[in-house]
């Protein structure tokens, strides 16, 4: 049976919580002062601890002292309010969530129901890590770039809490995806994760859509209908373009994430809001705030914890991994086996990819279907010439040869300081010259020779 440590010093709202606790089935401790707290963690260590900030003898943040006194402990906090103060105490300090005062009996079933140590969540970590070695895919994403294991180290880092996260990239980087496996790697994980565009409901609507409405609030309204705050209770919210969502709208987000209560659509009564949220866009939120799109208020509450989210030509080193996975799926799902030539992949590896992991995902798909045989060339591929994506990418750009200078030592010059471009990587180097391979190596043996006698 679990066991629940409460320190609050309110004799009455302790004297609730734990009735709620014993009747959820745990056992349950309460102590109301810090040093009664101390006593009680070290006679016996609980699974969940719902610490109020302001003790009679002190802040509660301090049985965080010292910093592994509470490490295989599920901290929640118990605050007046809901600050941006406070979601960022509880995730520097570790703690998983927080409750506001007074405490909701139906917020509180919910964390009694994710109650889970911190040592079963990195024991999860570790598993999915070991996949990420193995295969490349860690929870819904794939990639083994540096710039991919960044972002596994931040998912890895905030996953363990409930604070809001704020997601930035360009479209089609994958932001869902991350905020999918935000969910699946969390204690909410067998609650729903439901996922809705700002930008893709009606102005008129997106209210309705997002808190619900009672039966016969406007014109239409036949009967109740529950808003995704309440079908996502205990779940993740993934609020995807939030700096299209209507300001006036952008008031009533701010309150749920100060208060945790909202109200349905014709309705006077108050409901408890027990998500998280991650929110997502891809444009620049400072910008969006500068031009009046998002409120600043609003911004700053979502950014608690912000994650930008690399665009495909920033890890090209990832682009055959995520062509083969996608291969494969088809493959799998039509029941014909089909793979992409070298030549293809390499052709994939230096197209500049302006949609991102959507378009490669969507030039797979049209290959494999415009492919007979086993083997899919690069005949259906993106047509910009390699050469040009190269050369855009090219920061030194040019070089000079003065007039004068024979043919084949212009040649020579192209090809030597191509190849150092490209930190010597002969295949990039061959497709960006446009030239075989084989005539790549040619030339170089004859320059070794040449180089050789004199």
């Amino acid at each position: 049976m679990s066991r629940v440590l409460i320190v609050e010093d309110d004799v009455d709202s302790a004297r609730m919580m734990a009735a709620l606790v014993e009747a959820a089935g745990f056992t349950v401790a309460v102590v109301h002062t810090l040093r009664d707290a101390r006593r009680q963690l070290a006679l016996d260590q609980p699974e969940l601890l719902l610490l109020d900030l302001q003790l009679p003898d002190g802040q509660g943040l301090e049985l965080f002292e010292p910093a592994a006194a509470l490490a295989n402990v599920h901290v929640v906090l118990i605050t007046g309010h809901a600050t941006l103060e406070t979601s960022i105490q509880a995730l520097r300090l570790g703690a998983g969530d927080y409750l506001v005062k007074p405490v909701s009996p139906k917020q509180l079933d919910g964390m009694l129901s994710r109650i889970m140590r911190p040592s079963a969540l990195s024991a999860e970590l570790s598993s999915v890590t070991e996949e990420w070695k193995r295969s490349g895919r860690f929870g819904h994403l794939w990639g083994r770039s540096e710039p991919m294991q960044r972002i596994y180290d931040q998912i890895a880092r905030v996953t363990g809490t409930s604070v809001s996260v704020l997601l930035t990239g360009e479209s089609g980087t994958g932001k869902e995806l991350v905020a999918r496996t935000l969910h699946d790697l969390s204690r909410r994980r067998n609650s729903p994760f439901l996922a809705i565009n700002c930008g893709a409901i009606s102005p008129h609507l997106i209210e309705s859509e997002i808190f619900g409405h009672e039966k016969g609030s406007f014109t239409g309204a036949d009967r109740q209908h529950l808003g995704f705050f309440e079908r996502a209770n205990g779940g993740t919210l993934f609020l995807d373009e939030i700096t299209e969502m209507p300001l006036e709208l952008q008031v009533k987000l701010l309150r749920v994430l100060e208060t945790g209560t909202f109200l349905r659509v014709g309705s006077t009564v108050q409901q408890d809001a027990d998500v998280r949220i991650v929110a997502a866009t891809n444009r620049s939120p400072e910008a969006a705030v500068a031009a009046g799109r998002l409120r600043e208020d609003l911004f700053y509450r979502l950014n608690v914890f912000p994650m930008e989210l690399p665009a495909l030509r920033d890890r090209r080193d990832d682009i055959s991994l995520l062509a083969e996975h996608f291969v494969a799926g088809l493959s799998q799902k039509e029941g014909a086996v089909k793979r992409f030539s070298p030549a293809a992949l390499l052709k994939l590896s230096l197209y500049r990819w302006p949609g991102n992991v959507r378009e490669l995902r969507n030039v797979v798909q049209r290959s494999y279907v415009m492919t007979d045989g086993a083997e899919i060339s690069d005949e259906w591929l993106p047509i910009n010439p390699p050469a040009a994506a190269v050369a855009s990418e090219m920061t030194d750009g040019e070089i000079r040869i003065q007039l004068g200078v024979s043919l084949a030592e212009a040649e020579r010059h192209l090809i030597l300081s191509t190849l150092r471009h490209f930190k010597q990587h002969k295949e990039l180097t061959a497709a960006a010259l446009g030239v075989s391979l084989k005539t790549l190596y040619n030339r170089l043996k004859e320059y070794a020779a040449d180089t050789e006698e004199k």
